[in-house]
């Protein structure tokens, strides 16, 4: 699956490093592009190995807010 995310709480492209960073290393997410112009995060994952709400929660935890 391809899942377009909001981020808010991005400052600089740095920020936007260290989501993709985080995302990559995790069991499930197959590819992610995060870009801090847009302030989005493009992310393809495994369904059956992690939930969009997981994807969601990660982000959080690196102190950035996914916006629905």
């Amino acid at each position: 699956m391809k899942q377009t995310i909001n981020i808010s709480g991005m400052h600089c492209s740095s920020c936007a490093a260290t989501i993709e960073k985080l995302l990559k290393k995790t069991a499930g997410i197959t590819g992610v592009r995060v870009r801090f112009m847009t302030q989005t995060a493009v992310v393809e994952f495994d369904e059956t190995k992690i939930s969009l709400e997981k994807i969601e929660k990660l982000i959080k935890s690196a102190g950035y807010e996914a916006v629905k």
